[in-house]
């Protein structure tokens, strides 16, 4: 698709080339890109020619994406006719973000030449563009330019690198995050007046009197420290506060609200008993001529999705939708999943956003058809979903696995049991193999309608065809046996498959199958699993062992369980510790004593058991506490 543009660019260009007062340009709409204005442009590419570019972001991203950074790109995005606004600049970076080097290229040549500032919010956004391991030196040099103009990272803002920086494994950039964060936090003396503020108005209902005492606090107000207050008052949970604030501010210090600030009160209330000022600051926006930033959008929308104000979602994703600054197809995907995840889900929601998504010149995607497809399913509504099919095929979209595995999940969710597994056959005939995931949502429908040997059946049925199954099925096949109280079925399930086919259960599973068996007193078949446990590199599990053994088992049982713990010829001495502590606790001194006869000399003759037992005769029973160590070393 991107060549095709630049191919369409180009011989417009060849075809235009006398013509320097050429405005408009008709092109057949494309998903990503709806380019209509057109603009003179000169650039040196082996030889000097006129190309005509939009001043809509969407082409401007378009140019800075397919062009290499050049002196001659910004001399040419210097004659274009874009208004240099918050809302655009954020937009624009947004799109760059998966390039960090020509966002920043982008930011600095729009500082530097447009004379733009940047907000908090936008120095947030690069440091998070920057999070990477190839672009370390300008995240540092960015913070410290956010130093130098008084800027300094939010608490949301260093948590999400930090959380980054450790996935990455970057511990070394992690460590010195911290330490500068920490740092930034004792010198901002901004930062605690805007903790103040909020403490104050915290501790009160807003009124006459919180207005007072703020008003003789003689504050000092900007953009920044509005934000900060507001990003304050979030973190505590005061929305109707922050808002309260955000009036008090215009009309009682005479602080004039701009975009920044706007976009910053909406992060604040996104919330189920604020919706109201929500929209009313939406409304007050629109009428000061001021946009919702992209990334202003895409924190608000997923707020709403995670806390089902799906409607609201939908209406913002429309807003959004009828502005210049429209939402990549990736956040429509989104939306439109978390759509057809919600129970039960609401079709009308659904069709709004294709509608909106499709009004703006786009075309339904596979995945598109796929999320329409997956909740007439889920309602049960099959015949519309034949048809939806129907339609993703005449688009060129073939059903492939997730398809099938949709109307898998749907006919299992009725309990039509016989005609999901048809499905298999259907998908196999169609050409489209069957993979894991498709038999795991087969075999999960059944698990679900309580009929597990007839998964078990499907499962055999997978093997034959000579699907490898994974820790994932295995565990859906588990708690299936679990769900019908067939504890020890499923300890044999398990037990087959790991020596038969060499399966990796989860950790968890292993958990949850020696709980259930300790609870029916199957002690030897729990030791088992621990010891394949340890095969398998996995911390111990001492805890179920501990209890069990404390309350009812016998001296004899604790020996196994201490040989069981470990791959060694002892576990360690902190694992002795807590049997006896152990027993000690349920008043069984005498199986206590009788186990240290039977442990090793060493152990015997250990300070910290010694101390232990002599503690234990001496003060009737009161046994001295260690510290509850981990058994890990076992």
């Amino acid at each position: 698709m991107a060549a095709m543009n630049h191919c369409k660019r180009i011989l417009s260009s060849l075809r235009l080339r006398n013509s320097l007062f050429f405005t408009q340009l008709s092109r057949a709409p494309s998903p990503n890109n709806q380019v209509t204005h057109y603009f003179y442009l000169s650039t040196i590419l082996g030889a000097r020619q006129n190309v005509f570019f939009s001043s809509k972001p969407e082409s401007f991203v378009d140019i800075i994406l397919t062009n290499d950074w050049s002196k001659q790109l910004e001399k040419g995005l210097g004659n274009l006719d874009f208004p240099v606004t918050h809302e655009a600049v954020m937009y624009l970076l947004k799109k760059l973000d998966k390039d960090p080097k020509k966002a920043g290229d982008f930011l600095k040549w729009v500082v530097k030449q447009k004379g733009f500032e940047p907000s908090s919010s936008m120095y947030s956004l690069m440091l998070r563009i920057y999070a990477n391991r190839d672009s370390m030196k300008d995240f540092w040099t960015t913070i410290k330019e956010m130093k130098e103009n008084g800027f300094y990272i939010d608490e949301e803002t260093y948590k999400s690198i930090y959380s980054i920086f450790r996935n990455l494994k970057m511990e070394t950039d992690a460590t010195a995050l911290k330490h500068f964060y920490g740092r930034m936090i004792k010198e901002n003396a901004m930062g605690d007046l805007a903790k103040d503020v909020s403490e104050l108005i915290k501790k009160q209902e807003w009124g006459i009197e919180v207005e007072r005492e703020l008003g003789e606090m003689k504050l000092l107000v900007s953009d920044n420290f509005v934000l900060r207050v507001l990003k304050e008052l979030r973190e505590i949970g005061y929305p109707l506060k922050a808002y309260s604030f955000f009036k008090w501010v215009a009309r009682d210090l005479s602080f004039q609200h701009n975009t920044v600030t706007y976009n910053g009160i909406l992060r604040v209330l996104c919330r189920e008993e604020s919706i109201e000022e929500f929209w009313s600051v939406v409304k007050e926006m629109k009428s000061l001529g001021f946009e919702i930033d992209l990334d202003t959008y895409i924190k608000v929308s997923r707020h709403f999705q995670k806390i089902k104000m799906l409607k609201d979602a939908v209406e913002l994703y429309e807003l959004m939708m009828d502005g210049q600054f429209k939402p990549s197809l990736g956040e429509c995907n989104i939306l439109l999943r978390s759509i057809a995840q919600s129970h039960p889900s609401n079709l009308d929601l659904l069709f709004r956003v294709v509608e909106k998504f499709e009004a703006a010149g786009n075309s339904r995607s596979k995945i598109i058809y796929d999320v329409i497809h997956r909740c007439l399913t889920n309602l049960g509504r099959f015949e519309e979903a034949e048809k939806i099919t129907e339609a993703m095929r005449d688009a060129g979209f073939e059903p492939d696995n997730i398809t099938y595995s949709q109307l898998i999940y749907g006919l299992c969710k009725l309990r039509r049991l016989e005609e999901a597994s048809k499905v298999i056959d259907v998908m196999e005939e169609c050409g489209c193999v069957p993979d894991i995931k498709t038999w795991t949502v087969l075999i999960q429908g059944h698990c679900f309608a309580g009929e597990v040997d007839k998964a078990l059946f499907c499962f055999a049925n997978m093997m034959e065809r000579n699907v490898d199954t994974d820790a994932d099925l295995l565990d859906v096949l588990l708690n299936g046996f679990l769900s019908q109280r067939r504890v020890f079925g499923a300890y044999q399930l398990l037990t087959e498959l790991v020596n038969k086919f060499q399966m990796r259960p989860w950790q968890a599973t292993y958990k949850l199958i020696i709980q259930k068996l300790l609870g029916e007193r199957k002690l030897e078949e729990a030791l088992d699993l621990l010891r394949r446990m340890k095969k398998h590199n996995y911390p111990p599990f001492p805890e179920p062992f501990l209890q069990y053994i404390s309350k009812s088992g016998t001296v004899e049982d604790a020996v196994e369980f201490l040989k069981a713990l470990s791959v060694k010829d002892y576990p360690s001495v902190s694992a002795y510790q807590h049997v006896f502590q152990s027993f000690f606790a349920e008043g069984r001194h005498s199986e206590a004593k009788d186990l240290l006869y039977k442990c090793p000399h060493h152990i015997r003759q250990h300070p910290a058991i010694c101390g232990l037992f002599g503690s234990s005769n001496s003060n009737s029973g009161k046994v001295k506490r260690f510290p509850r160590g981990s058994l890990s070393s076992a």
